[in-house]
């Protein structure tokens, strides 16, 4: 299948992170051959899922005796799910699928792209232009002017690195599917002196459940030789830390509020790097 290319003037699938806004990644994908439905892109999940009215358009009930576990950042709920004969979205195709059921997805979208599936591809992602592509990998080398991050390697497919918050090392995990960058408590632990105590913010995920949280003004940020300024962070025991074994360590989750705010991001599985190329002023 040929590599599905996506372009308009207003943002469609790929929308920057602004002053009033937090951005997104949206991929169009083909189901049953009907479509595309126009799901979040989420490095941090490893199975994609779909909205109720998804599976009403595919005419396809969802099978409650079949349910799946989902799991989020905050929790982890069992949902029913459908089976599908096709899924499939530039050059990534899985046939058949089984596709969990949820009443709602993140930012109103028709559900959520995990990255099952995405061995060898390469996904390039240009905010500027409103333009995602998603095509085997070739083993393209970085281009001119961009950054690139060396991905660890991960049992759940994560795109794991190395990043360094104000002076403190930290894996990074990079989560498209997510809106906030999330700290562990150990990098709090890390950071509190140089902070003062935070507001009080709620994070709320896929599964619909939701923990409390901190949330401070974050030092700088610094992807390879990326520097970014002024991020939030919100910190808080999410679950999702305890089920990737990430708590004795200072993690983060990366979320759209910062990869937003690139100007184009390119992830290669076959390489294992990520590529990236800041926007101007930034």
């Amino acid at each position: 299948m040929s590599e599905i290319v996506v372009q308009a003037p207003e943002p469609r699938f790929v929308a920057p992170t602004r002053r009033d806004q937090i951005g997104r990644i949206w991929a169009p994908v083909t189901i049953n051959g009907k479509g595309p439905f126009r799901l979040v892109l989420d490095t941090g999940a490893s199975r994609s899922v779909v909205t109720s009215q998804v599976a009403e358009i595919l005419g396809i009930a969802p099978d409650p005796s079949r349910s799946v576990l989902l799991r989020g950042v905050t929790g982890a709920i069992a949902v029913p799910s459908i089976r599908v004969d096709s899924f499939a979205v530039g050059d990534v195709i899985l046939t058949p699928a089984t596709l969990p059921i949820v009443t709602d997805a993140l930012g109103g979208s028709q559900g959520v792209l995990g990255t099952d599936g995405f061995a060898g591809m390469r996904i390039y992602i240009d905010f500027k232009h409103d333009l995602i592509t998603i095509s085997r990998s070739h083993g393209e080398r970085v281009p001119a002017y961009f950054a690139s991050l060396t991905l660890e390697r991960s049992p759940a497919n994560l795109l794991v690195t190395r990043a360094q918050i104000g002076d403190v090392r930290v894996r990074a995990i990079i989560d498209t599917g997510g809106q906030a960058t999330i700290g562990n408590e150990a990098m709090r632990v890390a950071l509190m002196r140089r902070h003062t105590l935070g507001a009080a913010n709620y994070v709320i995920d896929v599964t619909t459940t939701s923990q409390q949280a901190q949330s401070y003004p974050g030092p700088p940020i610094q992807l390879g030789s990326i520097t970014i300024q002024g991020a939030r962070i919100t910190y808080g025991d999410m679950r999702i830390f305890e089920h990737w074994q990430l708590i004795k360590e200072p993690a983060v989750l990366i979320g759209m509020d910062v990869i937003g705010l690139l100007d184009v991001f390119i992830i290669d599985y076959r390489r294992h790097e990520i590529q990236l190329r800041p926007r101007a002023g930034h």
